[in-house]
C-alpha cells in the first residue's frame, strides 16, 4: 500500500510538472530537439587539454623534450580538437533550431577548431605573461611556477582566454560554460566577452567580477574583491534589457585596482591609475589618478604616488 502511495504522489507530481511546462515561456524549458546539448564534463575535459598544451610540462605529462615534446604537444592537441568539434557542433545545432543542417554545423564546428587552435601560439604568450606578472607582482611568489600550479588567478585567466577565443568566433554555450567552470573552483567571475590585454595579474582573487563588455589594457593588477561592473543599462519597449550595449568599464594599461573597489559604467579608468581599496567609482579618471576611500566622492586627484 505504501509503494502505491507513492507511485500515486509521483505520478500527480509528473503530471503538474507536465502542465507547467506546457505553460511557461520557451526560455525556461527546453524544447524537443534531436541534438544532445553540449556535454560539460567533456568541454572542461577539452580546457584541461589546451591548458596543458599552453603549459607543456606542468599538467599531464612532465617529462618532455626534443620528439617528446612535438609528440606530446600533437597528441594532445588532437585530442582536444576531436572533443570540441563535438561540443562545438552541439551547440551550433542547438542554437540554430534547424536554420542549418547537420552536416553544416559539422563544416562550422571544423572551421572555428581550426581557428582556435590557430590563435594557440598567440595564447601561449598571453599566458606567459600573465604567470610573469604574477611572479613580478607578487612578493610572496617563489618562482613562476608557484603561479601556474597554484594561483587561481592564473586558472581564471587562462580559462577567460580560451573562452574568449570561441566568444569571438561566436560559439553558443562553451565559452560561458567553460568560464562558470572556472568561477566554481576559483571564485573569480571572468565573463567570456572581456577583452583583457597581456600581463594582467589578479592576485588573491575571491570574489572579482569582470562583466561582459569590460576592456582591460596590459599590465593590469586587481586585488580580491574588485567589481567591474555597469551602472545601469538600457531598456527595450516591454521593460526588457538591451543586449550587446558597451556597459562596463574601460581600464587603460599599468592600473591597479585594490581590494574591493567597485567600478561601474562605461567610465574610463585612466593609465597608470591607482584605485584604493573599497573606493565606489561611476565617473572616468584621467590618467595617474590616486583614488581613494575618503576621496572617491567628493573629489579625484592626480598623484604619481602609490597608496
Amino acid at each position: 500500500m505504501a509503494e502505491n502511495g507513492y507511485a500515486r504522489r509521483l505520478s500527480s507530481v509528473v503530471d503538474e510538472l507536465c502542465r507547467v511546462n506546457a505553460s511557461v515561456a520557451r526560455s525556461t524549458t527546453r524544447q524537443p530537439c534531436t541534438q544532445p546539448l553540449p556535454a560539460r564534463p567533456a568541454v572542461i575535459e577539452a580546457v584541461e587539454q589546451l591548458r596543458a598544451v599552453l603549459f607543456p610540462g606542468y599538467f599531464g605529462e612532465s617529462e618532455l623534450g626534443g620528439e617528446t615534446m612535438r609528440f606530446y604537444l600533437g597528441s594532445t592537441l588532437d585530442r582536444a580538437a576531436r572533443t570540441l568539434v563535438e561540443q562545438v557542433r552541439r551547440g551550433l545545432c542547438f542554437r540554430c533550431e534547424g536554420t542549418l543542417n547537420e552536416h553544416e554545423c559539422e563544416a562550422r564546428a571544423h572551421g572555428i577548431v581550426d581557428a582556435l587552435l590557430a590563435r594557440l601560439p598567440a595564447l601561449e604568450r598571453l599566458a606567459a605573461s600573465d604567470v610573469q606578472a604574477a611572479y613580478e607582482g607578487d612578493p610572496a611568489l617563489h618562482t613562476p611556477d608557484e603561479a601556474i600550479f597554484c594561483y587561481p588567478g592564473v586558472l581564471a585567466i587562462t580559462s577567460q582566454r580560451i573562452a574568449h577565443e570561441l566568444f569571438k568566433l561566436e560559439v553558443p554555450l562553451l565559452p560561458r560554460m567553460i568560464t562558470e567552470h572556472a568561477h566554481s573552483i576559483t571564485g573569480i567571475d571572468i565573463h567570456p566577452g572581456a577583452e583583457i590585454g597581456e600581463k594582467f595579474f589578479i592576485d588573491h582573487g575571491t570574489g572579482v567580477v569582470i562583466g561582459e563588455t569590460s576592456v582591460i589594457g596590459n599590465r593590469v593588477r586587481l586585488y580580491q574583491g574588485v567589481t567591474l561592473g555597469a551602472k545601469s543599462f538600457p531598456l527595450d519597449e516591454h521593460g526588457k534589457p538591451i543586449k550587446g550595449i558597451a556597459r562596463h568599464p574601460i581600464v587603460e594599461d599599468d592600473v591597479i585596482v585594490y581590494s574591493g573597489a567597485t567600478i561601474l559604467g562605461r567610465i574610463t579608468i585612466g593609465r597608470g591609475s591607482i584605485v584604493g581599496g573599497n573606493v565606489w567609482l561611476t565617473r572616468s579618471v584621467p590618467p595617474e589618478s590616486h583614488v581613494a576611500q575618503p576621496q572617491a566622492r567628493p573629489e579625484i586627484y592626480n598623484s604619481g604616488a602609490g597608496i
